[in-house]
């Protein structure tokens, strides 16, 4: 434990500043789903208490677009450069072009949609 955890830990113990409901837990265990970024919320997290007083659960969205869009596979072309809108008209993103020249797929740095140079198509 670090000694600014220490620190925290007594001064709140002496003054009695968090009660209870709102007590932190220092423990590691989480029965939490975690999200994207890694977060967990302990039991006893003071965060807890928006889904307590909404009588909501935290919901975590399992399916995470680097997962979405690496299932997707590159999208086979016979040209060198290929542009990338993200589709969709207004609902895509500013055009990119991506040079396919070195081997293996290429990304849009956007919407992340790969593209790869068929040498068999010239």
């Amino acid at each position: 434990m670090s000694s600014l955890t220490r620190g925290f830990v007594k001064l709140t113990r002496r003054s009695g500043a968090i009660n209870s409901c709102c007590r932190l837990s220092l423990s590691p265990a989480c029965n939490d789903v975690p999200t994207h970024t890694g977060q967990t919320f302990d039991n006893n997290d003071p965060r807890n208490v928006r889904f307590d007083v909404t009588g909501l659960k935290k919901q975590t969205n399992t399916q995470w677009a680097i997962d979405l869009i690496a299932s997707v596979p590159p999208k086979k072309v016979s040209k060198r450069i290929v542009a990338c809108d993200g589709g969709g008209g207004a609902l895509g993103h500013p055009k990119v072009f991506i040079n396919l020249d070195q081997e293996g797929p290429h990304s849009c740095i956007y919407c992340g949609l790969r593209f790869q140079h068929d040498h068999a198509h010239h």
